[in-house]
């Protein structure tokens, strides 16, 4: 079943992100995973949820959401994203 990284992204450093930015979509590949939506426009339809720069990713699964996100292939990418932003990350299940 698929399941859905959704990352909220508050970037302190632009110019860190953006080597970031360049990093980590090839690690996305190595594990299945691709973007669904990443920085666009976001509206607040209901709440007081105010999303940074939100990003949702597709995985095959779980597990393999997990395994990229703890992967060699990502970790110097994630550096950077932890020295460059502050986030909230999540993993959903889809649905079936």
């Amino acid at each position: 079943m698929a399941a859905y990284v959704i990352l909220d992204i508050q970037v302190t450093d632009p110019v860190g992100f953006e080597r970031y930015k360049q990093l980590a979509p090839p690690a996305l590949a190595v594990y299945d995973g691709k973007c669904l939506a990443r920085g666009g426009r976001t509206e607040t339809l209901e709440g007081d949820w105010v999303p940074n720069r939100l990003v949702i990713l597709e995985f095959p699964d779980i597990a393999r959401a997990k395994q990229w996100l703890e992967s060699p292939e990502y970790r110097e990418a994630r550096g950077l994203r932890r020295q460059s932003a502050t986030t909230n990350i999540v993993v959903i299940d889809g649905v079936a």
